[in-house]
């Protein structure tokens, strides 16, 4: 016996319990003589349970679907309190549940009075019953469905133009159509069947429950078995009905009416061929961010002369607050911005004009590529049949998100954030998860596009290598803070400390002693370097890109180091060095050495590559950076 076989046999045993009754009553009905089909008002009760409970149903979603939005988006105490006021009907007795409603719309209440007694012993009174004892059926299954939309979808939209109605027709509700149409199903089928309520409120006209009851009571079982029938019927045409693929048909009219568009443009670039770069110059951006999110403060202000920037960081930085800021997600009063002469900082996200590329945006269920590219409010169609072809999606215009691949999926999200021509592009790793040949790709579309637009763009990574490849200015965060700010070749040349050397990818950091002005003692060998500002006799630590050190014969002035191991990387080598004082380096010499394990070598490296710093306790003593 495998170990799911416990699971399946206690689902067997259940679906038995619950089928059993269906099977002997299907069994009775087809050898009955007398099922009570043609005894007076049974069809009538039909006709008022149906209709009753789609009236039920429509007024149920108009409210509760909205209340089941602000639930899941706007949590907090009032949230949770009109959740367990909207849950309370479910612990009532319905017997109780219509009591409480005779207290509001009795014929004695205030309203009843006021009406004239039509609340009750009515189809009205119907419908009141039927919507208490089924809201909270749909509230509680659409409010799980909205808590699961992806945040991101919302803030997408948001800087795509689409104001708050907007983004909830036509990114929320989509996005949780699953959920809601099972809490609309479980909504209508407990109107229809709903007894104890309406008893209570509206005897008169009788619902079908309320029939087969008084048939059961006057006649016993025989004619009970057309309500019964007709109950079971008209279930199953419900949910026969909530499992129509209403997913194919929105394909079909999404990728219908984008085709219009379709790009078949011969003056555009095709896939593969790279136009020329006129290297139009962006907007300088400046801004100033003050952000709270819980206990994290992010605080952090940039003053550019470019309009590109990057910015680098560890995971928890607040890299992607400080996006959300710009983007306006956080609120007006969180991010002071100016691109240009334009201040962006008092408007609404909807209204920046800004492309926002979220981390692990997954793109818009329900939406071909050719609705993903047009979903922008007054996105541009030939801008978008260009960029088609531009990040080669061509062959994809008709798929949907589910039949795209990470890289494409990353591709779409990039071209519905330009097919707008926004003022500042704003990407939260937009390379993640990517394979190396996509990624490369991918960068160089990014990068080509930005210096044929001027683009103004904001780059969050945490690879040096994509910064340094799409902005002309880098920040370096960590802990809401910034560690340094500046050019990309200033900043990555001359670290300001070792945190933002770590964070620039720098593997090589070591300790040495400053002997006179411009040198270091690393053992008994010497390393030029600018010890500018370091005491004589001072301990300091010391960092070298791998790509800096050369490998040359041993001699004076020159540091000893004998080969741990050497790894081809194609055109170039890896080699790891151990120094005598114990320190791994890695070097990547200009030229590939022959060299082998073990063997003893000496170390060249310009001064002007050696970065100096005080000594941290978080450099040991072998020189390893501990973490």
């Amino acid at each position: 016996m495998t170990a799911r076989a416990p699971f399946g046999v206690l689902a067997a045993l259940l679906t038995c319990y619950l089928a059993a009754p269906l099977v002997a009553f299907a069994v009775r009905l087809a050898t009955s003589r007398e099922r009570g089909f043609g005894v007076p008002g049974l069809w009538g009760a039909l006709y008022i349970s149906f209709v009753c409970a789609t009236i039920s149903l429509f007024l149920v979603c108009l409210f509760g679907i909205p209340l089941a939005y602000l639930l899941a988006r706007r949590p907090g105490r009032v949230a949770r309190v009109v959740g367990v006021a909207v849950q309370l009907p479910l612990a009532l007795p319905p017997l109780m549940s219509g009591l409480l409603l005779i207290y509001l719309v009795g014929p004695y209440s205030f309203l009843g009075a006021h009406l004239g007694g039509r609340l009750t012993d009515s189809m009205a009174g119907v419908v009141l019953a039927q919507s208490f004892v089924a809201a909270p059926f749909l509230v509680v299954a659409a409010r799980a469905a909205f808590v699961q939309v992806d945040r991101s979808l919302l803030e997408v939209a948001a800087t795509l133009g689409h104001g708050e109605l907007s983004r909830f027709v036509r990114v929320a509700l989509p996005a949780a159509a699953p959920g809601v149409r099972a809490g609309m199903v479980l909504c209508w089928l407990r109107a229809f069947g709903e007894y104890g309520a309406t008893v209570i409120l509206a005897y008169h006209p009788f619902t079908l429950p309320i029939y087969d009851f008084n048939q059961f009571s006057a006649a016993g079982l025989p004619t009970t078995q057309a309500p019964v029938a007709l109950a079971l019927g008209s279930a199953l045409v419900v949910l026969a009905a909530s499992r129509l693929p209403l997913a194919r048909l929105w394909r079909h009219r999404d990728t219908r009416l984008a085709a219009i568009g379709e790009p078949a443009h011969p003056s555009a670039a095709p896939r593969g061929v790279v136009t020329a770069v006129h290297a139009v110059p962006p907007p300088p951006l400046r801004f100033a961010v003050a952000a709270h999110q819980g206990g994290f403060a992010l605080e952090v202000a940039h003053d550019a002369t470019s309009g590109r920037l990057a910015v680098l960081g560890p995971s928890g930085s607040g890299k992607s607050t400080l996006l959300r800021a710009l983007a306006g997600l956080l609120g007006p009063g969180a991010a002071e911005v100016t691109l240009g002469r334009d201040t962006l900082g008092d408007r609404a996200p909807e209204t920046r004009e800004v492309g926002y590329v979220a981390q692990s945006f997954d793109l818009f269920p329900g939406r071909a590529v050719a609705g993903q590219l047009t979903f922008g409010v007054g996105a541009d169609a030939q801008a978008a049949a260009r960029l088609v072809h531009e990040l080669g999606l061509t062959e994809l215009w008709a798929r949907l998100p589910n039949e795209l691949s990470g890289g494409q999926r990353q591709r779409v999200a990039l071209a519905q954030a330009l097919a707008r021509t926004p003022a500042l592009l704003l990407l939260d790793e937009p390379f993640t998860g990517l394979d190396a040949p996509v990624r490369l790709e991918a960068r160089r579309a990014l990068r080509r596009l930005q210096h044929e637009h001027g683009l103004a763009s904001v780059v969050v990574t945490h690879d040096p290598e994509d910064a340094a490849y799409l902005a002309d200015e880098v920040i370096v965060l960590a802990e809401g803070r910034a560690l340094q700010a500046g050019p990309i070749a200033t900043v990555y040349r001359h670290p300001a400390s070792l945190a933002v050397a770590r964070l620039l990818g720098i593997p090589n950091f070591a300790r040495a002693v400053v002997v006179e002005p411009g040198v270091l003692a690393i053992g008994t060998g010497r390393l030029f370097a600018d010890t500018a500002g370091l005491a004589r006799g001072s301990t300091v630590a010391w960092s070298v890109r791998p790509e800096h050190i050369e490998l040359v014969a041993r001699g004076p002035n020159r540091l000893a180091a004998r080969v741990l191991d050497r790894t081809e990387l194609g055109v170039l080598a890896e080699v790891t060095l151990l120094l005598e004082t114990g320190t791994e380096l890695v070097a990547r010499p200009s030229a590939s050495p022959d060299v082998r394990a073990g063997e003893a070598v000496g170390l060249e490296i310009a001064p002007a590559a050696i970065s100096c710093w005080p000594a941290e306790p978080d450099i040991n003593d072998a020189g390893a950076a501990v973490l």
